[in-house]
């Protein structure tokens, strides 16, 4: 029987832990409830948890202070999405309970476990039942539970604490109806599970993969010139990833096109044929163009895009920051930005939409979205970066909008100011409403009640077979989806863009605008716009370039 436990062991079940969530995080982004391209919660999960297992593998002396320090500053950091970051929450809430102790008792678990709970709720504006907060909760008061009854096994302890969790994520469907329908748990609940439960097998001595990458040293500066090279000598900026889900004949031929094509506009190309799959891989300046020849042999999933000279630069101005006098003449150094009182923070992707924002002042765009949640961290180095005291971000997505915060709540030397954009359109509204004139206060309470006045429609497509909100949806099907659910259906990308903004409409908008993205044609978007003007003559009809991915139309309504 074991009572008690250390640093070492708890630093062991927190690397299986992380490697049991990163094993299952195409498993647990399955379980998005809206069929779409980019549901993303086992990788942002994932990306959280491999922040804090990175800093843990590297430490050379174990202790329960600077191990609960390395899992509390390593996951905040490295917190992306809604559920990342209550992830995050909860690691900070338990090693705050636990960090001045040698060694863990069951009374001692139980309490770290409600300040765990404790915290992550009041990090959400509005916990919603049915989710991981809900799991979470369930377990602390079943620990809660054990240790007043006496309980003095260990084993016991935990085994009875994930028996208990997933009972409760077997009922999150009765709590959220859209669960229910979409006949899935929540997803943010299952990866909770799943990293107790890897970290379960190890306290029980089972062979568990505990092998995490360490954080990698600060470079010489010798490997900082060679950076600065590389950045330079890089001639396609834009790393580019996904899946065809195939719907029509891949054969050799096609293959060979279809690789031929891709040589056209890149470099480091993989394609990898695997059954009714294909794996893709290609450098391209212009990520579109490959996702809209993609497209033509059938739906799309796992999507990443990064941008790899603006991860060069971030390399070398996190190295900088980390080594400071260290041979940095040798490096070419980023300009820095001239001191202003007020700057801007926005997340966006594809090149219409970014330059829309840098046009109407955006100081630093963070390339991300639906798509590439950032993280925590990213917000930091956005906001290092913009030379300003008072620093507005527009998050432009309502999974970014925790992360954004818990960036704000770790920043002291500037005013930060989180303007909770839930969409392009809202942010592109916010900023434009701005008053130089105003205070920092008052301008988020105008740019807030402005925002509030869009609407905004996305069209994407589904890569699955689901019923939602009584719409029936076959994997490959477009769908409008609007604020708070699924406004249209069908096989007609412009049928259905259409029926989305009739569904918009209720009389009071005069202002319609239409992004088209990247597997759009300016023809198709042009014919888009005259449909909906002619339904609309009393409107202005706004039609620009977005450039964004897997959303072919992002419409709004004011």
């Amino acid at each position: 029987m074991t009572n008690t436990i250390d640093a070492k062991i708890l630093a062991k079940m927190f690397l299986a832990g992380a490697r049991n969530l990163e094993s299952q995080k195409e498993w647990i982004n399955d379980l998005n409830v809206f069929p779409v391209p980019d549901g993303d919660t086992g990788t942002n999960m994932t990306l959280t948890i491999m922040s804090a297992a990175r800093d843990v593998a590297a430490m050379q002396k174990i202790d329960m202070f600077s191990l609960c320090k390395a899992i509390s500053s390593g996951s905040l950091r490295g917190a992306r999405g809604n559920s990342g970051v209550i992830l995050s929450q909860l690691f900070r809430g338990f090693t705050k309970s636990v960090r001045e102790k040698e060694t863990l008792t069951i009374p001692m678990f139980a309490d770290a476990f409600e300040k765990a709970v404790e915290t992550a709720y009041k990090a959400v504006m509005k916990p919603k039942e049915g989710t991981i907060l809900t799991v979470a909760r369930g377990m602390s008061e079943k620990a809660r539970e054990m240790a007043d009854e006496g309980c003095g096994d260990l084993a016991v302890f935990f085994d009875e604490i994930i028996r208990c969790g997933d009972e409760v994520l077997e009922k999150t469907p009765e709590m959220l109806p859209v669960l229910k329908q979409a006949g899935v748990v929540d997803s943010g609940g299952q990866g909770l599970m799943q990293v107790l439960k890897g970290a379960y097998d190890a306290f029980l001595g089972k062979e568990v993969d505990c092998s995490v990458e360490a954080a990698a040293p600060a470079p010489s500066g010798e490997d900082k010139a060679a950076r600065v090279k590389a950045e330079a000598d890089i001639k396609y900026g834009y790393c580019t990833e996904f899946i065809i889900l195939l719907n029509r004949n891949f054969n050799i031929r096609t293959e060979m096109d279809f690789k031929a094509y891709l040589e056209s506009i890149g470099d480091s190309i993989v394609v990898v044929t695997d059954d009714e799959v294909v794996k893709v891989h290609v450098h391209t300046n212009d990520p579109g163009l490959a996702i809209q020849k993609a497209l033509k042999y059938g739906a799309l999933s796992n999507m990443k895009i990064d941008n790899m000279r603006l991860e060069h630069q971030e390399r070398l101005f996190k190295d900088e920051k980390a080594a400071p006098g260290t041979e940095q003449e040798s490096v070419q150094k980023e300009e820095p930005m001239p001191h202003k009182e007020v700057g801007f923070i926005a997340v966006s992707v594809g090149a219409g939409i970014n330059e829309i924002f840098s046009g109407l002042g955006v100081d630093h765009i963070i390339e991300g979205g639906q798509t590439m949640n950032p993280s925590t961290e990213d917000m930091l180095n956005a906001i290092e970066k913009v030379n300003a005291d008072t620093v507005f971000i527009l998050p432009n997505n309502k999974n970014i909008i925790l992360a954004a915060n818990q960036a704000r709540m770790m920043v002291e030397n500037k005013k930060i100011m989180v303007i909770p954009t839930r969409t392009v359109p809202q942010g592109i509204t916010a900023i434009i409403n701005y008053v130089p004139d105003l205070s920092a206060e008052e301008n988020q309470e105008l740019m807030e009640r402005e925002m509030g006045n869009v609407k905004t429609g996305q069209v994407t497509y589904a890569v699955r077979d689901t019923v939602i909100e009584d719409k029936e949806i076959r994997q490959g099907d477009y769908m409008g989806l609007g604020d708070h659910g699924i406004l249209s259906v069908g096989g007609d990308i412009s049928g259905v863009a259409f029926r989305m903004v009739q569904e918009m409409m209720d009389g009071d908008q005069e202002l319609i605008s239409i992004y088209y993205g990247a597997d759009v044609t300016e023809e198709d978007a042009q014919a888009l716009r005259e449909q909906v003007e002619k339904a609309y003559p009393s409107c202005d009809i706004e039609l620009q370039y977005g450039g964004q991915p897997i959303y072919s139309y992002i419409i709004s309504a004011e």
